[in-house]
């Protein structure tokens, strides 16, 4: 799963054994997930 720091905007991947969730190259703590470009559309009946 790919995450990206709100800070200096990088991709981060993160390693769930770590006890603590932080960006590596800045130290930030807000991490947002990277969504998918491919928009799901579910036909209503």
């Amino acid at each position: 799963m790919g995450y990206k720091c709100s800070r200096c905007k990088r991709i981060v991947e993160i390693d769930y054994q770590y006890s603590g969730i932080r960006c590596p190259y800045c130290g930030h703590r807000i991490l947002l997930k990277e969504r998918p470009v491919i928009v799901k559309r579910v036909k209503a009946e």
